[in-house]
């Protein structure tokens, strides 16, 4: 099983990908901004390229080994198309969740997270390109409703 969380910076996704992964047996986490931790000099365009192919690479080697995948990234409708094609999975077992909180809500500090400027208007930025609702995948508003109740809402959708 393959599953897909994304959503802009600050929305949920790490924090609702690692309840979900303390749920589902056998199951692997790829966090696809982490790989940027091993090229930091690249601007931030060419990151992104050479970042989604380590994660279709890393997540085609989990699934061959029998693992349940779940990757996290704030996807384009292209970056998404691009993994789709590159992750050997049948469609029946690939799941796409969008978390999109109100603006002025993932522009708050939640948790103990501590937004920065750069955060700030990369999130303006994902909202003004529609990552928070792309056109695909289920979109959930979890503006309202915490970590562990979205992670209850995706965990009904895979049963």
């Amino acid at each position: 099983m393959l599953i897909f969380i994304s959503g802009s910076i600050n929305s949920g996704k790490t924090t609702i990908a690692k309840i979900l992964a303390e749920k589902i047996p056998n199951c692997a986490l790829v966090e696809v901004g982490l790989f940027s931790k091993f090229i930091d000099w690249l601007p931030q365009d060419k990151k992104n390229e050479i970042n989604l192919e380590n994660a279709s690479l890393i997540t085609n080697n989990f699934l061959t080994n029998g693992f349940n995948v779940i990757v996290t990234h704030p996807l384009t409708k292209k970056d998404y198309d691009y993994l789709r094609e590159q992750i050997n999975i049948d469609e029946e077992n690939v799941f796409t969740f969008i978390l999109n909180p109100d603006l002025n809500v993932v522009l708050s500090n939640r948790g103990s997270r501590e937004l920065d400027e750069w955060e700030r208007e990369k999130i303006k930025y994902h909202y003004e390109k529609k990552i928070n609702n792309p056109g695909f995948g289920q979109v959930i508003i979890n503006s309202l409703i915490g970590s562990e109740e979205t992670a209850k809402l995706i965990f009904k959708q895979l049963k």
